[in-house]
């Protein structure tokens, strides 16, 4: 399977005027829809992946959320396999994997930026120094 095409389609970002208390973040990938699309000056058949990546803040304080489809062109077999699994709303794991390493990878990115821009903690630990660990080394 390879990836031919990442888009994002909508970046969203909101947070209310406090936050207070402990925060609870949760990730969720949500696979939207799986389309079969032409890919132009080829035999080849492509796989379009229409997904969803949000981040949530508990009790509803804050929320970023992005929209977006990815194109990848898996091998023949592949491309059936995968079209009949979607039909239960189900995706192998041989594709599901690599599939939302590469939205995460892609998307955690741009999360950081607009936790950034909105004052929110970041929704993973970022690495710090610890000047205790130095001093051993």
């Amino acid at each position: 399977m390879r990836i031919i095409g990442f888009n994002l389609t909508k970046i969203s970002g909101k947070r209310e005027d406090k936050l207070e208390g402990n925060l609870e973040i949760t990730q969720n990938i949500d696979i939207k829809d799986i389309s079969e699309d032409p890919v132009p000056f080829s035999q080849d058949k492509a796989l379009r992946i229409n997904f969803k990546f949000a981040i949530n803040y508990s009790k509803g304080l804050a929320e970023i959320e992005f929209n977006g489809f990815i194109i990848i062109l898996p091998d023949k077999e592949d491309l059936s396999k995968i079209i009949k699994d979607w039909e239960d709303k189900k995706i192998p794991d041989e594709t599901r994997i690599p599939l939302f390493n590469f939205i995460m990878a892609k998307c955690n990115v741009k999360a950081l930026a607009l936790e950034d821009e909105l004052n929110l903690p970041t929704h993973f630990q970022m690495p710090k120094l610890d000047p205790n660990k130095e001093k051993q080394q």
